[in-house]
């Protein structure tokens, strides 16, 4: 390998050969999560004397085709799987390909004596029948040294870790007395197994990420463990007798719930590291200070308020103490809390889509908005009663604010009066759609500027569902004092610290193998860091960039308050892209790359840094803050194609709809959406729309704007504030629909029907047209997009579309004499019924079928879901004979809406009023007309 061989810092839950040393390299234990699941190859091979590199993957060809042709691996294996890439003369890798755990008990009953001088064994614990026919086997394999046993080795088709299914382990395991590593991370291990305790040498124990909750009293027993990590479980506290451990060197029981540490870890003289990070911890025992060998003590993230005096004699001691409330006084317990009556009866409103005022008084109020967002009043929050407005803005440019890689997921929320201060602070909870391993943030814009707000997420009330029978929404809620503009963000996880001239250190929340390490001095101000993670599709890397052998790791974005070069150098620690390892990395091909996130620039910095690499990680040295991304590629003009991939990464593929009505051609709905979302937009608008195809694909970055003309013939029949130029503006934002109705007609001058089309372009309209010549201008230039076919049919003599299909006649329910509905009636009424649409079609008799499958059909659209239900009913009335009426108000009463009710009662009043004087003046007319003719004769 060129360049220096550094330390490795932690071993990431994905590599197998855990127990190859690296050479040269010190005794370094791992510090975080996942990562010190597995103990660096250092460690252990100072722990494991007779460890050497003898047991690499040596198969001679002959054995190798004599087992392939005397053992069938598939299944359980793929058929592409060969015995000799899973198995050696000692080594047997199991846990790489999904349920290769069940190949063991095949290999055990078609060449036992290969396999009993196995030395190195792993096995995937995700499948349990596979996983229990391999326990069996193990107590044959006497000769084993390494044994894990591991989940999360493999992914579902969501991305998540495959949990591991592993319970306990057969007593019979106790007879493998060679076990020096035993590795049974990500398992469901609810106490330590017994047979545990009887593996005499066993040197490196991993129990990480299960679910113990206490240790056996006799784990002292292990007198030969040097190394032995309990990571993420649910220990509340340590037995006394692991003070016998006399071989240990490091113990990380970190992200567990610790209590208090026993004063018999005082007897762990040989301790050179100890990880108590994220417990509960209140105190540490003064015996600590006889921990001579201690080196590293991880305490960060406790409830510790003081370190013991006697640590401070030890000289070689790094104490990591962050996250602890040092000094502080003792708070006393928090008292129980009160109920408040007021609080408990915060009055409930709900508002419907025609409310955009509401009043609030000085006791509060829980306001439901449309589509799921929910305003909370606290009691006194207001002295007097108070009239506040609300509405959602069209996600425009000028009302939205998206920072690099953001994503909309919320139109703007505005809430008036501006002005208004609160003397408590009121919840405002923005509905958002779902976004997967991203950060859901609140963004404020007061008039001037834009602010992110810390936010909680959760879901609405159960009362209060945006779609009719559905799940209630997801809220991103924030506390504010005062009415502005807010709307819902996704963006990279953000992780914050601030650095003083004490130093720091970062780790990614996101990534725990990626590290900012700040040096003392390196500022002598306090500042504010970020840092963002994104991680890259390594095949749309390859694909953009045409290089099969491209590998890259997570982008960085960093940045930070103020922005300033640091006094010192700053160390950043990167994973290596994947499948590149510190052994067999070309450092010609490993390209360090900065981003001028303004410029949208990337230079090849590599020579310009110092920059080596461990096992797992590449480290480097910056003193200012910007993007940063390394690539291991053999293209030569790296720079280049970085800038082309990282231009395509922001871009979403996406296709263009444009659909008619089917009873009415000249209402044309158009909207872009993502590639992966069209088709169940299109079947869920085939039984009202008819049209062309979906668009081929097309590229559109979150908040651009494009614009759809109409050409060939056709124009939109209104004037439009949205219309610019002559052609309909959009902006594209990905979790939004995109989605506008208009109406169209015949351009000027033509007759009989059109064949023309929709073109989509991106981009503005040129600023240096005139007006009336951008008015008109439609046809093609070099921000086109897609086109369309659309066509409208030939006008009859009274301006009626000559249509292909039987119109439904106007719609009148009842009869003049007992008054009747007509169809602008029934839509006036459906506007209010809400959510309240599926009683009330049952009530009028539809069934559950029936539905379902407006529900279903019309799960987008409130609106449109109670006018399919009422006007379904109504077209059923057509043969019912009379008393329809009658029954419609029937169904109000009884599903609790007699305010509806009474207004059909009233229309079906005024109607029958009007018709009775329509009546008499017709009568008065034949009377007159009857006496005329009498005095005529």
């Amino acid at each position: 390998m060129s360049g220096p061989t550094m330390p490795t810092d932690v071993m990431s839950e994905g590599h197998a050969d855990v127990l190859e040393p690296e050479k040269e390299a010190p005794s370094v234990s791992p510090t975080r999560l996942i990562d010190s699941c597995s103990p660096s190859l250092s460690s252990l091979s100072l722990s494991t004397p007779f460890l050497s590199n003898d047991h690499h993957d040596i198969f001679s060809s002959s054995s190798s085709s004599s087992l392939s042709s005397a053992v069938c691996l598939t299944p359980p294996l793929p058929p592409s799987v060969e015995l000799s890439s899973v198995m050696t003369d000692t080594k047997l890798t199991l846990d790489v390909y999904r349920g290769g755990a069940a190949a063991l008990p095949l290999l055990w009953g078609s060449i036992p004596d290969q396999l009993r001088g196995l030395q190195y064994l792993r096995l995937g614990s995700e499948d349990k029948p596979g996983l229990d026919d391999a326990l069996d086997v193990l107590p044959n394999l006497t000769k084993l040294r390494s044994l894990a046993i591991r989940g999360h080795c493999f992914y579902d088709s969501q991305g998540d870790p495959l949990p591991g299914l592993l319970t306990t382990l057969p007593a019979s395991v106790s007879s493998l007395t060679h076990l020096v590593y035993m590795d049974l991370s990500f398992n469901q291990l609810s106490s330590l197994p017994p047979c545990l305790l009887s593996l005499p040498v066993l040197s490196s124990l991993l129990l990480c990420h299960n679910c113990l909750s206490d240790l056996p009293p006799h784990i002292g027993q292990l007198s030969s463990l040097t190394y032995l990590s309990l990571l993420g479980n649910e220990l509340v506290s340590l037995p006394p007798s692991v003070g016998q451990l006399k071989a240990l060197q490091t113990l990380d029981v970190s992200y567990n719930l610790l209590q208090h540490v026993p004063d018999e870890i005082a007897s762990l003289e040989r301790l050179v590291k100890l990880e108590l990070s994220n417990n509960k911890l209140k105190n540490l025992p003064d015996s600590m200070g006889s921990l001579f060998s201690l080196r590293e003590l991880v305490i960060y993230s406790n409830d510790l308020r003081s370190v013991p005096h006697c640590l401070n004699q030890l000289p070689l001691l790094k104490i990591d103490c962050r996250d602890n409330p040092l000094g502080r006084p003792p708070t006393p317990p928090p008292l129980p809390p009160t109920p408040d009556p007021a609080e408990a009866k915060v009055p409930e409103l709900h508002l419907g889509f025609n409310q955009h005022s509401f009043s609030v008084s000085s006791a509060g109020c829980h306001v439901f908005l449309p589509g799921g967002a929910e305003l909370l009043f606290p009691p006194g929050c207001l002295l007097t009663t108070r009239r506040l407005e609300w509405g959602e803005k069209r996600p425009e440019r000028k009302w939205v604010w998206l920072e690099e890689h953001d994503i909309l997921l919320s139109r703007p929320l505005e809430l008036r009066p501006h002005g208004i201060t609160f003397l408590k602070p009121v919840e405002v909870c923005v509905p958002y759609h779902r976004t997967k391993k991203r950060e859901v943030i609140v963004r404020r814009f007061d008039g001037q500027s834009w602010s992110s707000l810390p936010t909680d997420l959760r879901r609405g009330s159960e009362s209060h569902s945006s779609h009719p029978g559905g799940r209630p929404a997801r809220l991103a809620c924030c506390s504010v004092s005062q009415f502005s503009w807010f709307m819902a963000v996704s963006r990279p996880v953000k992780d914050m610290c601030s650095v003083t001239s004490a130093g720091a250190l970062l780790v990614s929340s996101s990534d725990p193998g990626i590290k900012l390490h700040f040096p003392p001095d390196a500022t002598m101000q306090v500042r504010t860091i970020s840092l963002q993670v994104l991680q890259v599709s390594l095949s749309e890397v390859q694909a953009l960039c045409g290089d099969a052998q491209a590998r890259v790791s997570p982008l960085l974005c960093l940045s930070q308050t103020p922005n300033i070069n640091f006094l010192q150098p700053v160390k950043v620690q990167i994973p290596l892209p994947a499948g590149v390892t510190g052994n067999t990395v070309d450092m010609s091909c490993l390209h360090l790359l900065h981003g001028d996130p303004t410029a949208q620039s990337w230079t090849d910095i590599t020579s310009q840094v110092s920059l080596y690499v461990t096992h797992l990680y590449a480290v480097f040295y910056i003193s200012h803050f910007s993007w940063y991304w390394l690539w291991y590629t053999t293209q030569r003009c790296v720079s280049g194609a970085v800038r082309k991939v990282y231009q395509r990464l922001k871009q979403f593929k996406v296709q263009f709809l444009v659909l008619q009505r089917k009873t009415d051609p000249s209402q044309v709905l158009l909207q872009c959406l993502p590639a992966n979302k069209v088709e169940g937009r299109v079947q869920s608008l085939l039984g009202q729309y008819d049209g062309p195809q979906p668009s081929d694909l097309c590229d559109l970055l979150e908040g651009e704007q494009f614009f759809a003309g109409f050409e060939r013939g056709l124009d939109i029949s209104t004037d439009r504030p949205d219309c610019v130029g002559g052609r309909l503006c959009f902006v594209f934002y990905s979790s939004l629909k995109n989605l506008k109705e208009v109406y169209i007609c015949p351009a000027q001058g033509e007759k009989g029907p059109v064949r023309g089309q929709v073109s989509f372009y991106r981009g503005e309209v040129p600023s240096s047209l005139p007006e009336e010549v951008a008015r008109k201008r439609k046809g093609h230039d070099c921000q086109w997009l897609t086109t369309l076919p659309l066509r409208l049919p030939a006008l009859n003599s009274d301006n009626t579309y000559i249509m292909d299909e039987v119109q439904y006649p106007p719609l009148n329910l009842g009869d003049p004499e007992s008054g009747y509905l007509t169809e602008a009636n029934l839509l006036s009424i459906s506007l209010q019924i809400g959510q309240d649409w599926r009683a009330i079609g049952i009530n009028l008799g539809l069934s559950y079928q029936e539905l379902d499958r407006i529900q279903y059909k019309n799960r987008d659209n409130l609106g449109a879901l109670v006018l399919d239900m009422l006007f379904l009913w109504a077209r059923g009335q057509s043969n019912e004979g009379p008393g329809a009426v009658s029954r419609l108000v029937d169904a109000m009463m009884e599903s609790s809406r007699r305010d509806l009710a009474e207004e059909i009662q009233d229309i079906v009043s005024l109607g029958r009023r009007k018709y009775s004087e329509s009546l008499r003046r017709v009568g008065l007319e034949a009377e007159s007309s009857t006496a005329g003719e009498h005095s005529t004769t």
